[in-house]
């Protein structure tokens, strides 16, 4: 092999100088997954407001469950198939969207960014998605409602309610919801109590947030956010009457452990829409709850923010989508928690969910830069589906199939309710084979 040392005249075609990314678009524009926006995120936020929206419950182990579910999903792909255009729409309560996820309810929003609620529906409703606001949201049900259709007549908001101690406080929400043109009405019912959050027990958390020496520590390397919420309206829960105090004092005050199944009744008396019910971790409560008359169940751990050590839902959703079929329940099924990437949204879907809600990956995205990085983080999962979807060899999610995925679990004969999970993992792989010689 003959050496030389090389001419400047041969390397100067090869050097190339990457421009900094010193704008937000720049920034976002570097973010290729919903964890590159996580990190972005917490460059650019405090760390009270950050682990609010990115911890869970005590040892947050129903969190990791969930995000161990979807990563544990083993794709089954299909070769030689058409897969240049791809469609990712579907229906959901009936009327299309333009993806299979939705924004979830989030609380305190605000906090995360000042453009809060409004930066999100915002991005929900350029992309075609719906939108869901908390009953803890940090801007107006009329507010949200109006800016929502001022980008587009067809955007779709949805009202998150916790059912109070006081009904009346609760029926005055659904009216309001009802009057601002909100489509659904999502009924979250795992909060007999607030979780305990040990992250925002130990960082003080309070709504707004209180100015201690720590605080002012703080703002040294976040001056923009501090600048931002300085400097804008004072922050409130939109749709209560108080708005200060620790989260934990909030909760006990708000959330009723007597709620049963028998406040659907007066909330079908109230509210004339769909009704969706969040909360669901039993397979038997699905079928008490669809059979109850809800449009749809969404299976979900509260992003593990609430009982730690909880099931996760996707390993919950093959045996409910499977029990709801064979009772012939039209009670569409959705799911939340751990979702992370557009591939684990296929997952669930190719699993039996209809329609799944992103919590964190929208919070993460509006940490990062408001407005443009909810529309980012929205946009990042859109590529990663259309992505899979050719991968996998689908052109639209119809031919999305228990076929196309399995699960695996780490041997070791973990259990789960009793069970070896790798028994419910041949149940699941029999299932989809199942599925595949019905569909040929």
């Amino acid at each position: 092999m003959n050496r030389r040392i090389p001419r400047v005249a041969d390397l100067l075609p090869l050097v190339r100088f990457q421009r900094p990314a010193l704008s937000l678009r720049d920034r976002l524009a570097n973010a290729h997954t919903i964890e590159d926006l996580r990190l972005l995120a917490k460059r650019r936020t405090p760390r009270g407001p950050f682990n609010y929206a990115d911890g869970a419950a005590d040892e947050e182990i129903s969190l990791r469950r969930a995000r161990d579910a979807f990563a544990d999903v083993v794709f089954h792909p299909s070769v030689l198939r058409d897969v240049a255009e791809v469609d990712a729409s579907t229906t959901v309560l009936g009327k299309p969207v333009s993806m299979p996820f939705g924004i979830a309810p989030t609380g305190f929003t605000r906090l995360m960014h000042t453009e809060g609620e409004l930066g999100g529906v915002t991005a929900a409703a350029e992309a075609g998605i719906p939108f869901t606001l908390s009953t803890m949201g940090t801007a107006a049900i009329e507010d949200v409602a109006r800016r929502a259709m001022s980008v587009s007549s067809s955007s779709r908001t949805w009202f998150q309610l916790y059912v109070w101690k006081d009904r009346g406080r609760s029926t005055e929400l659904i009216q309001r919801a009802a009057a601002a043109g909100m489509e659904a009405l999502v009924v979250t019912v795992d909060v007999p109590v607030g979780g305990r959050r040990l992250r925002d027990l130990r960082s003080g958390m309070t709504v707004p947030p209180a100015l201690t020496p720590k605080t002012f520590l703080e703002m040294i390397p976040h001056p923009a956010w501090w600048f931002d919420v300085l400097t804008t309206e004072p922050l409130a829960f939109a749709s209560l009457d108080h708005s200060t105090g620790s989260i934990r004092a909030l909760f006990e005050s708000m959330f009723d452990p007597s709620v049963t199944l028998d406040d659907l009744d007066w909330i079908r008396e109230t509210w004339s829409g769909p009704v969706v019910v969040k909360g669901i971790q039993t397979e038997a409560d699905a079928v008490r709850v669809a059979e109850a008359g809800a449009d749809a169940i969404v299976l979900s751990t509260h992003g593990g923010r609430q009982l730690d050590r909880a099931p996760a839902p996707l390993d919950l959703l093959p045996a409910v989508a499977s029990t709801l079929r064979d009772r012939s329940n039209r009670t569409e099924i959705w799911l939340d928690t751990g979702i992370s990437s557009g591939a684990d949204i296929l997952a669930a879907r190719a699993m039996g969910a209809n329609f799944t809600l992103i919590g964190r990956a929208y919070l993460y995205g509006l940490m990062a830069g408001g407005r443009l990085g909810v529309a980012r983080a929205i946009e990042i999962l859109r590529t990663e589906m259309e992505r899979t979807m050719r991968l996998l060899g689908v052109r639209d999610l119809s031919e999305l199939s228990p076929a196309h995925v399995s699960h695996i679990r780490s041997a070791a004969g973990t259990r789960e309710g009793g069970r070896l999970l790798g028994d419910r993992i041949e149940t699941r792989r029999a299932h989809g084979r199942a599925e595949a010689t019905r569909d040929s």
